[in-house]
């Protein structure tokens, strides 16, 4: 607060000294003699000073403006143009010199966004690859729409001690020691349910993986929140203690894995003028204790996942698609340009973990042009550095973007008015396929829908991720495609008597479901294997299989000792 008082004396001072005139005028009669003031200077200037720094303070303190000086160029052209109109002939020509300073300054910083499009997209490009690497089938991804849980929150808000002063927060998902979350704290419901209560009681914390779980609230008593007002509201006690970094992003609740909860936010840098945001580190506070630290972004904690807001994330790739070749051609022309989706889950990105717990925000990435679904790649960025890396995908290939997954889903459950969330395109047996929850009209989980980016003909669904997962690989062996199956699945050898064996004719090949004697299911299509559709029960066979994990695992090599 005394930093902020400080900041509006000195501007309410110079301010002053600017738009006083340098002269004192006083009334004379014919005889040339004084007779008043018509104008008092120190009066005038002291209560300028005054007006401006009250005008400064109210402005700061309510909007929670970085104190850099070059925050205050609006005040700076205003100052700078009521000098020149109000100067005396002694100190006019230096005022009006300082006002065209003032408004070269001012077109500077408004023209920056015309000028610094190559610096944007090189301080977010991005690597390269082709496509992710293939889904672990055996491990379930974070799949649970944050729609959903947050629907399940608030039923389960009984939960939470005198309940008429508090409302739901945000809902953001993290890892927290070995499990994947859904977490989302109690806020204060309005300003007299703050004066009263004071404090917040704690936060809701739900898996992001299984539908099934029901959310728990957990007793933190919070002081600094989002919902608090005046020096306890968090964005402006961060901003009274760090007066000249620039954020980006709304405060997210992170929790550590001894369940303790911390407040951070996303600090950087402008990349030209007052235009642009390059993140730089954050800062995390307690929400009990108001202690606040600052971490550059090599040094964030090992529990935070998020340290690089959305929001910031979905700015950089906006600089990415746009800016390729610089402003003018994403206005017009727009060579190569390629337009992030809005379909994420925050602030148009979606939160996904790799198999090691590790963040990254999904974006795909479609074409300007209107009434075209295909999607021109996909970016994956690291949630606690902000590295980024696009993958192109299949370029024999067309994708289907993530509008036209949601259109497909529209379409599949017409008559019952369901509808996707949160689609994120995975690599599930060697084949690009989007994963997107189904929500009926009141925002409850339905089923999880797979389809194919490549074969949108392709399409499942099934009541778990994992369901859906078993399912496709089967629809995918009778589209006639080569399951990979995941990165982690090593290749093994068997050697099996059959005990009972299934043939299904789908298209131009036979799916050939084996049952062997030791209990194990096997699954080979007669695209991989011309000869499988020849096995019969009792039939010897030496197979080369992958080792999913699953109950059906896919052959890839097939000999028949029984047939000479």
């Amino acid at each position: 607060m005394i930093n902020l008082l400080l900041f509006s004396i000195i501007v309410g001072i110079v301010s002053s000294l600017i738009i006083v005139p340098l002269a004192t005028t006083v009334k004379r009669n014919k005889e040339n003699e004084e007779t008043g003031l018509v104008f008092n200077r120190w009066a005038a200037l002291a209560s300028t000073a005054v007006l401006i720094a009250v005008i400064v303070f109210g402005v700061y303190y309510l909007s929670n403006l970085d104190r850099n000086w070059t925050s205050l160029w609006l005040m700076l052209l205003i100052v700078t143009f009521m000098g020149v109109a109000f100067a005396g002939p002694k100190d006019r020509k230096p005022k009006i010199i300082l006002f065209i300073g003032a408004a070269v300054f001012v077109v500077y910083l408004l023209s920056a966004p015309l000028f610094n499009a190559d610096k944007k997209y090189n301080a977010v490009e991005m690597d390269q690859k082709v496509e992710i690497t293939a889904f672990d089938e055996t491990k379930t991804p974070a799949s649970v729409p944050p729609k959903f849980a947050r629907n399940k929150m608030k039923k389960a808000f009984g939960q939470v001690p005198n309940t008429s002063y508090y409302e739901l927060g945000n809902l953001q998902i993290q890892k927290v020691g070995d499990d994947f979350v859904y977490i989302a704290p109690v806020e204060f419901s309005g300003f007299f349910k703050w004066l009263s209560a004071k404090t917040t009681p704690g936060y809701f914390t739900m898996s992001a993986t299984d539908s099934a779980d029901n959310p728990k609230f957990v007793k933190a008593e919070m002081i600094y929140t989002p919902s608090s007002f005046f020096g306890k509201n968090v964005e402006r006690h961060i901003r009274m203690n760090m007066p000249d970094l620039i954020f980006y992003g709304d405060v997210q609740l992170e929790v550590d894995d001894e369940g303790k909860p911390h407040y951070i936010r996303s600090y950087g840098e402008f990349i030209t003028g007052r235009n642009g945001f390059d993140v730089k580190g954050i800062v995390m506070m307690d929400p009990e204790t108001g202690d606040i630290e600052k971490f550059p972004i090599s040094e964030v904690p090992a529990f935070i996942n998020g340290a690089v807001s959305p929001e910031a994330v979905s700015l950089q790739n906006s600089y990415f698609g746009n800016y390729i070749h610089g402003f003018w051609n994403s206005v017009v022309g727009k060579k190569d340009v390629k337009l992030p989706s809005d379909e994420g889950t925050e602030a148009n990105v979606s939160p996904i973990f790799d198999e090691e717990g590790h963040m990254y925000y999904f974006t795909d990435f479609t074409s300007p042009k209107e009434g075209v679904d295909s999607m021109l790649g996909y970016a994956l960025t690291d949630g606690r550095t902000g590295k980024a890396t696009y993958y192109t995908g299949n370029l024999e290939e067309s994708y289907m973007d993530s509008q036209g997954a949601l259109q497909i889903i529209e379409k599949k459950f017409i008559e019952k008015k369901w509808s996707g969330e949160m689609p994120v395109l995975y690599n599930f047996y060697g084949e690009a396929s989007w994963l997107t929850p189904v929500l009926d009209s009141n925002g409850f989980l339905q089923n999880y829908f797979i389809v194919s980016a490549a074969n949108p003909e392709i399409s499942v669904f099934g009541n778990t991720p994992n369901e859906a997962l078993k399912l496709y690989k089967t629809a995918l062996q009778r589209g006639g495609s080569t399951v990979d199956g995941s990165s982690n699945a090593e290749e093994a050898k068997a050697t099996i008597t059959v005990s009972r064996v299934f043939k299904e004719r789908v298209g131009d090949f036979t799916l050939v479901s084996i049952l062997a004697d030791d209990g194990r299911n096997f699954l080979v299509s007669s695209e991989v294997e011309p000869l499988a559709i020849y096995i019969q029960e009792g039939d010897k066979l030496v197979l080369t299989y992958l080792d999913t994990g699953e109950l059906f695992l896919p052959v890839r090599e097939l000999t028949n000792m029984s047939v000479k």
